[in-house]
């Protein structure tokens, strides 16, 4: 009996080794791959999350039903909220890397200085478009934005993603 369980051992021992190594081969052959295993270079994502976010928003919108009198608050709603055409807030790694460990912290501050004063303006144009909304059209929008039971959930990093539902 114990032959067989050290036999068993050792098949398990040789069978995640290789599982390991061949692993180890399939990263050092793709080094150039993104996080989900795709070669995508920035412009490509922002392009696909810019199309993501359209396909909210007009969804969102078409739920609304909204009248010809909130259309401009809309329009400016969405003029304020709309994804930067640059990838804007995210430093270059290499240049982050060559700073000291109080300018990275700066740099992070300042960073987030900047995250806050967008959130600020987002929240400053979502009041005013929300203030055109009848109750009904309240509850769809609660439900359908960040945090809504058909809108998002924490993300990578604590963040929030809408994805709409």
């Amino acid at each position: 009996m114990n032959v067989l369980r050290k036999s068993i051992l050792i098949g398990f021992t040789v069978v995640g080794m290789a599982a390991a190594q061949a692993q180890t081969q399939m990263d050092n052959a793709a080094p150039a791959a993104g996080r989900h295993g795709a070669s995508v270079n920035r412009e490509q994502m922002q392009a696909k999350m810019a199309e993501m976010f359209a396909k909210r928003q007009a969804k969102l919108h078409d739920l609304l039903k909204l009248t010809a009198q909130q259309e401009s608050a809309w329009a400016s709603y969405q003029a304020a909220i709309a994804p930067a055409a640059t990838g804007g807030m995210m430093p270059d790694r290499a240049a982050i890397a060559q700073m000291s460990a109080p300018d990275r912290l700066a740099k992070m501050l300042d960073l987030s200085k900047q995250h806050q004063a967008k959130m600020e303006a987002h929240l400053t144009a979502l009041t005013a478009f929300y203030s055109q909304l009848t109750a009904e059209q309240k509850a769809i929008f609660d439900d359908h934005t960040m945090g809504g039971a058909h809108g998002g959930h924490a993300g990578p990093r604590g963040g929030w993603h809408s994805h709409g539902g």
